[in-house]
Parts: C-alpha cells; sequence; structure tokens
C-alpha cells in the first residue's frame, strides 16, 4: 500500500485535494487487480475516469464505468469480489455498500477504509451495443507499476461521452467535451453531436467555475472562469 507521505507529496505536485488523490489511488488498485482475472477481458473500462487514467484528462473523476461484452451479473460479481480481496491484502477494508442489477446492467457502490478515511466509488456496468470493441492500453500513474486494461474503443469512447452530455448535461459533460476537441479526440463524423452540444451549452445556466473547481487542478483554473464562453470558441473552431 502506498504510504502517507506518498500520497501527501501527491496531494501537492497534482494540485489538488487528498481526496482526489486517495480515490484516484483505490480506482488505480481497483483496475489493476480487475483486469489481472481472466474474466474482465470481456469488460470494456470507459467514462470520465477512462478519460483521465489513460487519456490524461486534467479532470478527477469520481466512478468507474465499463461497458459488457457478454453480460452476466454472476460473473460481474465475482469479480468485484475477487477484487475487493486483493485489495484487503493491501491493508485497506472494503465494503459493497449496494450491489444490484439495473435495467442496463450492473451497479456496485464500494465503500473503502484507509489512512482513517472512507471513500466511496461507483461502478457501473453496462450491456454493451453489438458493435462495441476494446482495445488495450497500458495506464501510466503515479501510484502502482503500469499495469494493462481493455477500455472501450476511443471513437465509441468519445461518442458515448457527447451522447451522455445531450441526455442529462452535466458540468463534467461539458469538461469531459473540451477535453475531448483540445486533444484531437473528435472525429469529423461527431460533428451533428458538436451541433447539438453547441445547443446545449448556449441553453446552460451552469456555475462551471462552482462545480468543476473540486475535480481540477489549480493550474487549470483559469480554464474554467469563463468556461462556457472558451467551450464555445472551441467547438465553433472545429465546425
Amino acid at each position: 500500500m502506498i504510504s502517507t507521505e506518498e500520497l501527501n507529496l501527491l496531494n501537492i505536485k497534482l494540485q489538488t485535494t487528498q481526496q482526489n488523490i486517495r480515490r484516484e489511488y483505490l480506482q488505480h488498485l481497483f483496475l489493476a487487480y480487475f483486469y489481472q482475472q481472466k474474466e474482465a477481458d470481456g469488460c470494456f473500462f470507459k467514462g470520465g475516469t477512462a478519460l483521465r487514467l489513460a487519456f490524461n484528462s486534467p479532470r478527477f473523476s469520481e466512478n468507474l464505468d465499463f461497458s459488457l461484452k457478454d453480460y452476466n451479473p454472476k460473473t460481474v460479481e465475482n469479480l468485484i469480489i475477487k477484487t475487493l480481496q486483493e485489495i484487503e491484502y493491501e491493508g485497506i477494508k472494503t465494503k459493497i455498500l449496494e450491489a444490484k442489477e439495473t435495467s442496463g446492467g450492473y451497479l456496485s457502490r464500494l465503500d473503502f477504509s484507509f489512512n482513517d478515511e472512507k471513500i466511496e466509488i461507483l461502478l457501473q456496468f453496462s450491456k454493451r451495443k453489438p458493435t462495441d470493441v476494446g482495445e488495450v492500453v497500458i495506464i501510466v500513474g503515479n501510484y502502482l507499476p503500469p499495469f494493462p486494461v481493455s477500455i472501450l474503443e476511443r471513437s465509441r469512447l468519445t461518442t458515448e461521452k457527447m451522447e451522455a452530455l445531450l441526455t442529462r448535461t452535466k458540468p463534467r459533460d461539458f469538461y469531459d467535451l473540451y477535453f475531448l476537441i483540445r486533444s484531437n479526440l473528435i472525429s469529423f463524423g461527431q460533428k451533428k453531436l458538436l451541433n447539438e452540444a453547441l445547443v446545449r451549452l448556449k441553453e446552460s445556466q451552469i456555475d462551471f467555475e462552482l462545480e468543476l473547481k473540486q475535480f481540477l487542478p489549480k493550474s487549470h483554473w483559469g480554464v474554467i472562469r469563463d468556461f462556457k464562453k472558451s467551450l464555445e470558441a472551441e467547438i465553433v473552431r472545429f465546425l
């Protein structure tokens, strides 16, 4: 297990809160042990945390999201339990607070206790579309030696992020879109979604600075001071 001193140093280095650092450490641990299991081959990591860990998005994220190649709730449960058992060997107490099937797949809410602090992580597993495929990437971070994960193929991953913005219009979805454009991860085939996103952005009354500040390093706070204007400019530039 990583030491408290190392975590505190990362807190300073990455210019963010201790909670973000500890949660991200746990996310790395979970993914590393999760993908050591053969049964995890058909689970494709996706969402905002995938953008952060696999593509270096500045935004810290809370949940772990996956698409399932072959949905079997018992397999998912066993994968989670075995992963938590390995994390327990690291000296971290774990607890499953909630676990249930949903209309779209499976949900599990986990509690981790270490260094006198409790941190929750939500896992969401969705049934994949027939055309979904995965690709293997190596996660290189500040917490563990590099390890492989299977992520949802990047064009599908970015499309899902844009579709999420159109259905729920959360601040984090708008920021992820900003990151995708700036990182050249948007294809010209996704222009229609961008046009729709621009409409949603103009209609929004979100206080982006208030909502996003806690999940971004201090060096990126300048970006969100007038974020609506900045994102609009990026979308228009791409279109």
